[in-house]
């Protein structure tokens, strides 16, 4: 028989990730004792490990209000997104992250529970789009979910966005959320050495944005731009540059969405709101780092 506690405790945090997420978690200073940190911060992860509804949380994390609402602070509050920020400056610092940057989407299917966001009654959520991230497509209410990972596959840059949202739209303020601080004195590393990509990021206006920020590209060029820029003769330029050795390292993301979609939290959006359903992706990309550092 399979034991429950054990199950449980599969989806806990280690104490290696206990200890790079613990210094940044806020901490009240006055006030009645309150459930212990790591216990409720368990729950989080559990959550979105499984997929369960908040209320359905076991027990041994305290109350679901209790986990739900710091939960929801911590959103709101950017932790963490502070958390992720604070690893990778980590990594960085110790010359562990690939500037060989990779950006892609993956289309996420929003359950019925997150479609209820009360939009028809005008409700407001500071800081929140009007359309929650929700969109329609031919699954139905999706999400899109932008990422832009090093090479060695771990994410550096989250963009949540509706579901019919076009990648190529998307691609500046993906690339514009990469923001790695440094341990010491100096601005954070804001640019990728390199970014790859497939052809639905090929526009013009993109290759240029790359090339005044001074960042090569790997992207194949379309079918139909190649037939033009031919049909115009010599006014339609040199092709575009292409290394297909670099592109095959593209698959590297698509190794990090499935990591990201094994959080069966993350694979089904269940979240009502943007803020929400960002932050946990946030979470889930933080583990990730964590287990390779």
């Amino acid at each position: 028989m399979v034991n429950h506690d054990e199950v449980i405790r599969r989806h806990e945090l280690t104490d290696q990730e206990w200890e790079l997420l613990t210094p940044l978690i806020p901490r009240a200073a006055t006030g009645r004792p309150r459930v212990e940190d790591r216990q409720v911060i368990n729950g989080m992860v559990y959550k979105i490990r499984t997929g369960i509804s908040w209320r359905d949380l076991p027990e041994c994390y305290g109350p679901w209000k209790t986990v739900y609402t710091r939960f929801r602070r911590y959103a709101l509050d950017g932790v963490f997104a502070r958390a992720l920020q604070h690893i990778q400056a980590e990594a960085d610092e110790a010359g562990d992250i690939d500037w060989l940057v990779q950006i892609d989407s993956t289309i996420v299917r929003a359950h019925q529970h997150a479609a209820a966001t009360g939009r028809k009654r005008g409700l407001h959520h500071q800081g929140e789009p009007d359309d929650h991230a929700l969109g329609r497509s031919r699954g139905g209410l999706t999400t899109k979910v932008h990422l832009a990972c090093d090479g060695k596959g771990r994410p550096l840059a989250i963009l949540v966005t509706p579901g019919q949202r076009h990648d190529g739209i998307c691609a500046r303020p993906l690339l514009e959320r990469i923001r790695v601080p440094r341990t010491g004195p100096g601005r954070p590393r804001c640019r990728p050495d390199q970014v790859v990509a497939d052809k639905a990021y090929s526009s013009r206006g993109f290759r240029s944005y790359l090339r005044k920020r001074g960042i090569a590209c790997t992207v194949p060029e379309k079918n139909d731009q190649q037939r033009h820029r031919l049909s115009r003769g010599r006014n339609g330029g040199r092709p575009t540059a292409f290394d297909r050795e670099t592109y095959r390292r593209r698959n590297v993301i698509e190794r990090c969405f499935n990591r990201l979609k094994s959080f069966r939290g993350i694979a089904t959006r269940y979240e009502k709101t943007a803020a929400s359903y960002e932050a946990a992706v946030t979470l889930a990309s933080f583990l990730l780092w964590a287990r390779s550092v």
